[in-house]
């Protein structure tokens, strides 16, 4: 049993499992937009194992890829798919049957999900092979993350709406904003290995400069979001709440270069589920 723990959290580890919560607020806010309310237990459960199994494979992907870039690098050489905890054979594994549940799922979920299941895994992936051969890997990045609230949609009504892809894009950015910051702490690294990352190649100065301008499209593309959703004053304040949130961690970078881990985990994490927080109470008092 304890061997089984063991390699449970070598599993969570390498996924970075409490991470999580990036993509799954944004998932339940366009369900609870697209269902005007509550949208059962059944599409919450198949929600959550759609989120954690896409999440999964696209990260144990990126970590099976990356094997030998990460023994190179100081900040990530006790990773477990570099200090022997895991094999690159139970990686693959791991992240194939996590891409087969996510398939699994999306047939349960309806026709258009299933129909939609390969290509955005297809999407997900790729960002391990970007950061190879374009600096243009942080958006890939953001676009993987971007794509939830479009499958949250799907998943209630079978569609795609316009505020649906509001809200997307504005994830988008969000991620790639904060993927820029958080990629500061390897400028030197990736420079060595020859990784083309907006730092490596632009500078740290450009990529703060990058990084605000990306989540100054993340304010503008969430609230057209709540625009065309016809929500009402309480998603205007989530709006409101997360300009303030991203201002506050680009506040804490420009500040002290140490506290990236801090903006990066602690300020996105708490804006989402603000955000979901607070368009629960828009659709409960609309």
């Amino acid at each position: 049993m304890n061997n089984i723990m063991k390699k449970l959290n070598d599993f969570s580890e390498l996924v970075m499992f409490k991470h999580s919560i990036f993509s799954l607020p944004f998932i339940f806010i366009a369900m609870v937009v697209a269902a005007n309310g509550w949208f059962g237990w059944r599409l919450f459960f198949l929600g959550i194992l759609a989120a954690v199994t896409a999440r999964n494979f696209a990260m144990a992907f990126n970590r099976y890829l990356d094997r030998d870039i990460d023994s190179l690098n100081p900040r990530t050489e006790n990773r477990p798919n570099v200090d022997g905890r895991l094999s690159a054979k139970s990686i693959l594994t791991f992240t194939l049957l996590n891409a087969a549940g996510f398939i699994i799922v999306a047939a349960f979920v309806n026709k258009l999900a299933l129909i939609l299941a390969i290509p955005i895994l297809l999407v997900i992936g790729s960002y391990s092979y970007f950061k190879r051969f374009s600096y243009l890997a942080h958006l890939i990045l953001g676009v993987s993350l971007g794509l939830a609230p479009i499958a949250g949609v799907v998943a209630v009504s079978e569609t795609i709406t316009l505020w649906s892809v509001c809200l997307s894009i504005g994830v988008m950015f969000w991620v790639a904003g904060f993927d820029l910051l958080y990629s500061l702490q390897d400028i030197d690294v990736d420079k060595k290995l020859g990784l083309h990352s907006v730092p490596s190649v632009f500078g740290a100065k450009n990529t703060m400069l990058f990084s605000k301008i990306a989540h100054s499209f993340t304010v503008l593309f969430w609230l057209l979001f709540v625009i065309n959703s016809n929500s009402g004053a309480f998603a205007y304040l989530a709006v409101i709440v997360s300009a303030v949130m991203l201002s506050y961690e680009h506040y804490l970078v420009n500040k002290d270069f140490r506290k990236i881990d801090k903006a990066f985990f602690t300020v996105n994490g708490y804006l989402g589920i603000i955000f979901f927080i607070l368009i629960i109470i828009d659709t409960i008092t609309k």
